[in-house]
């Protein structure tokens, strides 16, 4: 046997080992952790005198196996559970009394935490005797918990009668007093919900309001003065119908369209471009995925196959090597998400990754979480730990590519799915020189000789009875793994002559396929009986086959999501889409249709379109051009008092609610209005030429701007590393990288004020809009606001402009200076980052 050489980092409750031993003949990296029970005898004394007798008479009643009972997930009658915890936290941390939660409630230290909870405040000297049992390391002598005993089943019927699980139902179009007023079926529902509610919808909004909010909706892009006068005069001739039905047609068929749509579902996806978490390095080869989304979604691929595409491309039959490239970087969409690349136990980080997995999948397409399932059933939602881990063993039966090579902030490593070859596509990623790659080739050779050499030396040295760490050292161990993780990791992008490889992150299956045991409490050391691969049991759809044994079962996932029978998936994306463009989803938490989630507004309206969706083709198009060409789409967006008093929060569509722009919109309206917008695709991403790189020395990073604000074409081109977005995103609240996000918030904080008065980008964006509108003569107070807001000054608005000029000159400014700080105001205003 070997000697064992371990570093220890030593805690109050005992000895925790992680990280590197000596195993026969080398240093390892283990991430084994092994716990030392220090107490003795006395100190339990402590606990049965002092300890337990509290907790039996004040809290067995309500956390304890014996009662039947864990209020708030909590149990308090064993050592693993007391310190594991319930829905807030852990309630005892051995030596921690501040992160105690069970200590914080019985000193009622937190308002939101009391105990007990039907009595007055313990004594002192109770709270003390736990304070010092805590500080003491908290000695335990309680057998493991026993909590499985006291799981109830989950109680599938009652789930399935819940709204969200029934069948989608196909309503009569209600009867509405005012027949003339709608324009599509879905005018009906609202209209009739508004009479029945002694309300009536707001008058048009004006024709040049109407498209500017859709020219934002489609496209993300304000209407230009040439477009609007264009529209005007339609308008004028043939009426507002036919005008905007032509003009959401030619949006629709705009690359425009797909990026500003495709833009909504990478706020799903959690698209980011870096693993996020502790390492945060950069995933140089995420934009492929980005502009996958974006291709699809002007290809108007139906949402079904987008789905399928996404979560098993991979396993789909490829017509040739581009449908093979496009499926292989459709499943990037399980291969972004952040990671704990630092996680010293790849069991745990490979139990992580499909958590995570499960998590997006069921978020983004059925709008609510059996990753909640993973440590106890589901509080709310009809999920149990077995729906949990029989899909587990689908992602655990998933080999992901992700591609960050080993090094010395990480220990985890991923590799690269290749793409067949495109012809004259530009690889944007570094490539090197033959004879570089020679020498990584010989360095790799040099390692591993090394590696021999030392391990061989460390043995003999242990047979003499000497400390082998003085010939193979720590430190020589961790510079062997990541000098050769980084080598490893340079040569696997590119080809024998250095040229740079077209890869992708995204999913394979593995050759082996596995069912996951159940795991108590979630911990990678407490496996139960494995649970057969199958779909949630809540959700029956017999045309639907069961995983086999020689797959993961990914495909009959993906199947089984986008069925038409699936009663989620159509709805909610078909809510998605509502929410988009009417700024409130017909169900509002947009990302949770369970029992914790609110209910729809209009139910009967949401399975119609939902129906319709589904019967039309998926087609997202067509559900955008349906909700866009509406009656209750085009109603002013002016308050008025009698219908507010009914319905302030306009849940019935009394008027068309305003909206302030998202981040991308804001900064491409400013590049749009100022002449400068790049309308091409940059090749790859900012990111993808920083290969292995920690998002953390982005400062000191050359080619990289400050505000990671690269050029002038569409925001969602911008990178979007985890914990570092470009400034205009992160301060006008774009979507989380790392969640699944269908409904962004909206801040109104001072820091985008003092963005908008001293930002170099939106500076550079006010001088080139001086430029443009003073050429060429005529009124350039009249272009900008043709240009910014689409429409004319009025008269007071006028004046004031005038008046602000004429200052200028008195103070000795420069025509070319006042104009520029004019268009810079009017870059600032709310009219131009908000909608009516």
């Amino acid at each position: 046997m070997g000697v064992e050489f371990i570093r220890e980092n030593r805690h109050i409750t005992g000895v925790k080992v992680v990280g590197i031993r000596w195993i026969g003949s080398g240093w390892c990296l283990t991430g084994v952790l092994i716990s030392a029970q220090v107490a003795g005898a006395g100190e339990f004394d402590f606990f049965e005198a002092r300890v337990r007798p509290v907790l039996v008479e004040h809290c067995y009643q309500c956390h304890s196996v014996e009662a039947g009972k864990s209020k708030g997930g909590l149990l308090l009658d064993s050592r693993e559970e007391i310190r594991a915890g319930g829905d807030t936290g852990p309630a005892v941390v051995p030596g921690n009394v501040s992160s105690s939660l069970l200590f914080k409630a019985m000193a009622h230290d937190d308002d939101r935490l009391t105990m007990p909870p039907k009595a007055n405040r313990l004594p002192e000297s109770v709270i003390s005797d736990f304070r010092i049992w805590i500080e003491e390391g908290a000695p335990d002598p309680r057998d493991e918990s026993q909590a499985h005993l006291i799981r109830p089943p989950v109680d599938i019927e009652s789930g399935r009668e819940f709204w969200a699980y029934q069948k989608k139902k196909r309503a009569e179009l209600p009867a509405v007093g005012a027949e003339e007023w709608g324009r599509r079926d879905l005018d009906r529902f609202v209209l009739a919900k508004l009479e029945s509610n002694g309300m009536t919808p707001a008058p048009d909004a004006a024709p040049e309001v109407l498209l500017r909010r859709v020219y934002f909706d489609v496209t993300g892009l304000p209407p230009s003065p040439k477009q609007l006068r264009e529209f005007l005069g339609i308008v004028r001739v043939k009426g507002i119908e036919v005008a905007l039905r032509a003009e959401v047609d030619r949006l629709l068929a705009s690359e425009a369209y797909g990026e500003r749509w495709g833009r909504h579902w990478l706020d799903v996806a959690r698209y980011g471009e870096s693993s996020g978490k502790d390492s945060n390095l950069t995933f140089p080869y995420a934009w492929r995925y980005r502009d996958y989304v974006i291709d699809s979604l002007n290809a108007d691929k139906p949402y079904d196959r987008f789905v399928v595409e996404q979560v098993a491309g991979d396993l789909l039959p490829a017509e040739g090597d581009a449908q093979e490239r496009e499926h292989t970087i459709a499943t990037g969409f399980l291969a972004l998400g952040p990671k704990g690349l630092n996680e010293m136990n790849r069991l745990q980080f490979i139990a992580d990754l499909a958590d995570e997995q499960i998590d997006t999948v069921t978020r983004a397409v059925m709008a609510t979480s059996v990753a909640c399932a993973r440590c106890h059933d589901h509080k709310f939602d009809p999920y149990s730990m077995e729906d949990y881990y029989s899909l587990a063993g689908i992602f655990l039966s998933t080999e992901t590519y992700f591609g960050t090579a080993i090094g010395s902030e990480n220990v985890i490593g991923g590799d690269l799915l290749p793409l067949p070859p495109k012809r004259g596509e530009a690889v944007p990623n570094p490539s090197i020189t033959a004879p570089q790659v020679k020498k990584l080739e010989a360095k790799l050779v040099a390692l591993d000789r090394e590696e021999k050499e030392r391990k061989e030396k460390a043995a003999q040295a242990m047979r003499e009875g000497k400390n082998p760490g003085e010939f193979f050292s720590l430190q020589d161990a961790l510079r062997i793994i990541w000098t050769r993780g980084g080598t490893e990791g340079k040569l696997k992008t590119v080809d024998d002559e250095g040229n740079a490889l077209a890869l992708a992150m995204g999913v394979k299956d593995k050759e082996e396929m596995v069912d996951a045991p159940l795991l108590e409490r979630g911990e990678i050391a407490k496996p139960r009986e494995k649970q057969a691969r199958r779909f949630p049991r809540v959700i029956e759809i017999e045309s639907v086959e069961a995983p086999g044994p020689d797959a993961s079962g990914r495909l009959e996932f993906a199947y089984w999501l986008t069925h038409p029978e699936h009663p989620l998936t159509a709805r909610v994306m078909t809510n998605r889409v509502w929410r988009y463009i009417f700024g409130t989803g017909i169900v509002r938490s947009t990302d949770n249709f369970g029992f914790n989630g609110e209910r729809p507004s209009h139910p009967e309206l949401l399975d119609y379109l939902a129906l319709q969706f589904v019967e039309g083709g998926w087609s997202i198009k067509e559900l955008v051009r349906e909700l866009v060409t509406s009656r209750a789409y085009r109603q002013a967006s002016d308050y008025r008092e009698d219908c507010f008093a009914k319905d302030p929060e306009n849940r019935m569509l009394w008027r068309m609610s305003k909206r302030r722009l998202e981040a991308e919109e804001i900064r491409d309206a400013m590049l749009a209005v100022s002449g400068e917008l790049d309308f091409e695709r940059p090749n790859g991403s900012l990111i993808a030429g920083i290969r292995d790189r920690s998002v953390a020395l982005f400062a000191f990073t050359e080619g990289l701007p400050a505000d990671l604000d690269g050029g002038n074409y569409r925001s969602v081109y911008l990178p979007a590393a985890r914990d570092r977005l470009p400034d205009v995103l992160e301060l006008f609240d774009a979507a989380e990288p790392s969640l699944v996000t269908g409904d962004r918030e909206v801040t109104n904080v001072p820091l985008q004020a003092l963005y908008l008065m001293n930002s170099s980008f939106v500076q550079a964006r006010a001088e080139a809009m001086a430029r443009l509108v003073t050429k060429g003569g005529g009124d350039p107070v009249r272009r900008v606001f043709r240009r910014g807001f689409g429409r004319d000054a009025d008269a007071e608005e006028e004046a004031m402009a005038a008046a602000f000029f004429e200052k200028a000159a008195e103070e000795g400014m420069s025509e070319e200076l006042a104009m520029a700080s004019f268009c810079q105001a009017m870059l600032a205003t709310g009219e131009f980052r908000n909608l009516d």
